[in-house]
């Protein structure tokens, strides 16, 4: 059965994607994701010391955290306390371990980059749009850190984005909002590089499984959506430092 997407988008078209770089000023690196509906905060903090696992180590640290505001829901999200929630962490630990990909940490120095992602408004994809926005505001971090002559060597050595894929009503779709995540048959995330080198690929029978011969097609339309991401990342990246 044709399924009839909001808006009249094709099956292997993404949401309307902005990115606004610079849009926390405090930050050293910032910006706003607009993924249709979806819109968070990246900011990333730099701290002159590393978790004391990795003192005397020579190797930096880069980690995440997530959370949603009270309003970003149409009905009102509880806010999380310090310790957060199963979801938050599995979703901060999802960034973290993103965005890590992206980084040789022995380049960054004895420093902790701290990737903020708050969601403001959630239709679907926040966690997809919190590491495609966090790895730009990490990028302008780190060059303006480059700038400065605290790193010599740039330590970003992959480019990375994430976009969500699924099937609903038997139809193969990329970038989901709420209502087809909600009603799909099968529910993907894929984080990967513009080279096809993925980094994490998350699938969930929620109605249906997904059969092997399926699969390639599916990480192909999401490899698709990577790389459109990228370019729009490298745009932003671009209009920061410019």
């Amino acid at each position: 059965m044709h399924y009839e997407r909001l808006n009249g988008r094709a099956w292997n078209e993404k949401r309307e994607v902005t990115i606004t770089p610079n849009f926390i000023t405090s930050a050293a690196g910032s910006c706003l994701i607009a993924c249709g509906q979806t819109r968070v905060i990246c900011t990333a903090s730099v701290e002159e010391k590393v978790p004391p696992f990795l003192e005397n180590t020579g190797t930096g640290w880069l980690t995440a955290e997530y959370s949603m505001l009270p309003a970003s829901t149409s009905t009102r999200t509880t806010r999380e306390k310090a310790n957060g929630c199963g979801r938050t962490h599995e979703i901060q630990r999802l960034i973290g371990r993103s965005l890590r990909a992206a980084v040789d940490r022995k380049k960054l120095g004895l420093r902790t980059i701290t990737i903020d992602c708050d969601v403001i408004q959630a239709d679907g994809g926040t966690r997809t749009a919190s590491i495609t926005g966090g790895f730009v505001a990490l990028s302008i971090a780190v060059q303006k850190l480059m700038n400065k002559g605290l790193i010599k060597q740039n330590p970003i050595v992959h480019e990375v984005a994430a976009i969500s894929l699924g099937k609903v009503i038997g139809n193969l779709l990329l970038d989901l909002n709420y209502i087809e995540d909600s009603s799909a048959e099968i529910d993907a995330n894929l984080v990967a590089t513009p080279e096809a080198e993925i980094i994490e690929w998350q699938t969930t029978a929620e109605r249906a499984l997904l059969p092997l011969s399926e699969m390639n097609g599916m990480l192909e339309l999401g490899m698709k959506g990577i790389r459109e991401l990228v370019e729009l990342q490298r745009a932003a990246i671009a209009q920061a430092l410019a």
